[in-house]
């Protein structure tokens, strides 16, 4: 499956954006799927997953009752909802597919996407 995001740019603290991840093939499905997110110079942090159905979601605890993670199937597409952006996100932004339909907090990620920059400023 090809992955690509989208949605990144410029916001300001207390702002919000909406990411899309949008995938190939009839598989996407049947794939859980999960956001990254990197800085420069540091290493890749999970963000949030979800499972293939929806009925799952994990989060990172830095981003809790901000960001939302959900997806339409019909669509092949999953989204991440950010709210109350805080300077401390900015990062580029990627998804990633599981050949599993068991959402993962970070491991186990078969497939990803070229990521989105999503810049907040104070």
């Amino acid at each position: 499956v090809q992955l690509q995001a989208s949605g990144g740019g410029l916001v300001q603290a207390g702002g919000s954006l909406r990411l899309f991840c949008t995938g190939s093939g009839r598989t996407f499905s049947s794939y859980a799927m999960g956001w990254f997110r990197q800085v420069p110079g540091k290493a890749r942090e999970f963000v949030a997953a979800i499972s293939a159905s929806g009925a799952v979601t994990y989060y990172a605890d830095s981003v809790k009752g901000r960001f939302t993670i959900s997806r339409d199937n019909a669509k092949n597409t999953v989204y991440l909802q950010m709210n109350s952006l805080k300077p401390e996100d900015t990062a580029v932004y990627s998804c990633a597919a599981r050949r599993t339909p068991l959402a993962s907090k970070g491991l186990g990620y078969d497939y990803w996407g070229q990521g989105t920059l999503v810049t907040v400023s104070s």
